[in-house]
């Protein structure tokens, strides 16, 4: 069985990091999983620690010129203050173009950030479908994101295949959105994007996972 990516997008940071917390407490392990969450208005400042003062504002705006631009993928920045364990040991802020400043952490912020591939790749959207994600729907992740919302990403190893439907159990029961219903209040707004469908994936229980195979080494 191939590799699995699983996806889910959160209103609120707190429901994703507590999903987060759960995942890695099933067996799964920090550096399969990864989170995106949008950092508009420095709204998580105060969860963000490592490095002098100076240098935190240095890379605040180093990501933000570049959110600006869209040249690149910005700076990283310190780590979670308090002494968090896991994946949000390494949250970082980075700056995604189309997309803008965002805390992020885990496999996908290698792709976003590595030698302007973000830029070149198209973003988050471009390593969504890099990971399998089908393209409409790497589209509205990117949405949800740069409106405010938080992405959680899992790849599943073909040694744990038996975990990807708790994964998306775990994903679904701590507040995931509806992406269907979402994207489809952003199109009357005005949005304008691919449509979005499952593509070669499927749905969790509630329809709010979503499991692609993944078609690349990421």
């Amino acid at each position: 069985m191939a590799q699995q990516t699983i996806t889910a997008l959160y209103d609120h940071y707190a429901d994703a990091r507590t999903a987060v917390g759960e995942i890695e407490g099933s067996g799964i392990a920090h550096d399969a999983i990864s989170l995106v969450g949008n950092n508009a208005d420095d709204r998580h400042a105060g969860t963000l620690g490592g490095g002098t003062a100076e240098t935190r504002d240095d890379a605040k705006e180093s990501a933000k010129e570049s959110a600006k631009d869209g040249t690149g993928a910005g700076a990283t920045l310190g780590t979670v203050a308090g002494g968090a364990a896991g994946l949000l040991a390494g949250l970082g802020l980075i700056a995604i173009p189309g997309v803008g400043p965002v805390v992020a952490a885990g496999w996908l912020v290698a792709t976003l950030t590595g030698a302007g591939i973000g830029a070149a790749a198209g973003g988050l959207a471009g390593a969504l479908t890099g990971a399998g994600v089908s393209e409409g729907d790497a589209q509205a992740y990117g949405e949800g994101v740069r409106r405010g919302g938080t992405l959680v990403t899992v790849r599943i190893d073909p040694a744990q295949a038996a975990l990807a439907p708790t994964v998306a159990a775990i994903l679904e029961r701590h507040g995931a959105v509806d992406l269907d219903e979402k994207a489809s209040g952003w199109r009357a707004e005005g949005w304008a994007a691919p449509q979005v469908t499952a593509g070669t994936g499927t749905m969790g229980e509630k329809g709010r996972a979503r499991t692609y195979p993944t078609t690349t080494g990421l």
